[in-house]
């Protein structure tokens, strides 16, 4: 069980009620536990008793009373914008590992965290596998990516047999990937083809890909297969995507 904590309510958490606050940050802690914990005065916000609907801002300063650790969630489970900024970076491998065994680690990445280090980032995936360096001090290996902003598996090597053997297959393309993609719309095509030209830019937040023109210097052309999941009436679609370049 940890000790209190205060926790300061991050800009894109502006207007959010405090239930769902909670469930942001403690996706393991029920309701009803909740409301006991507001009713007896134990969460404050600023200082101040609040009830479960109260909308917080940025800025405000939570009062967390010590919790059970299954209150996080479990291991692989939706991770809090706070714990991405302020957590060991061996903890935060430990919440999102899917799976292990002698060969890789499989990982749960969230979006807002990058793999790799570039322009203006202090904090990558690769940096933080030095919290897994081994007894030999052989440190994890990247084999492939995801970007900053997507979340989804991360397959990590954990011996330099095991990289080259994961990294052949990526090349090769002996391995499978599928995105699931939540739009705004909904296709005319239940399935089809998206084909288009990408280009890699340097921004304030790392490197991201951008839409180009044929013949841009630089850009490369894309392909990727879809197919609609599900729709919600005419306004939001889920796709699953598959890349081919």
């Amino acid at each position: 069980m940890a000790g209190i904590e205060h926790i300061q309510v991050e800009p894109d958490e502006a207007g959010m009620r405090l239930d769902r606050w909670f469930k942001l940050h403690y996706p393991g802690l029920g309701f009803g536990q909740l409301q006991k914990l507001m009713r007896s005065g134990q969460v404050r916000v600023d200082g101040g008793r609040v009830k479960t609907d109260a909308r917080v801002q940025p800025g405000q300063m939570v009062r967390v009373p010590p919790l059970d650790v299954d209150a996080k969630g479990p291991k692989g489970g939706p991770i809090a914008s706070n714990e991405l900024k302020h957590a060991g970076d061996g903890e935060l491998l430990a919440r999102m590992l899917l799976h292990e065994d002698e060969k890789v680690f499989v990982l749960n990445k969230p979006a807002g965290l990058a793999v790799q280090g570039g322009s203006g980032l202090t904090r990558h995936i690769d940096k933080m596998l030095e919290a897994w360096t081994n007894k030999k001090g052989e440190k994890p290996r990247l084999v492939h990516r995801l970007d900053r902003d997507t979340s989804g598996v991360l397959v990590i090597a954990r011996t330099r047999g095991a990289a080259q053997k994961l990294t052949a297959a990526f090349r090769e393309r002996d391995t499978k990937k599928t995105y699931w993609s939540l739009v705004k719309g909904v296709p005319r095509k239940h399935e089809d083809k998206i084909s288009t030209w990408l280009v890699k830019e340097a921004t304030a937040d790392g490197d991201r890909m951008r839409i180009a023109k044929h013949g841009e210097e630089g850009a490369d052309h894309a392909i990727s297969y879809y197919r609609v999941v599900e729709t919600a009436a005419q306004s939001l679609a889920w796709l699953e995507m598959e890349p081919y370049t």
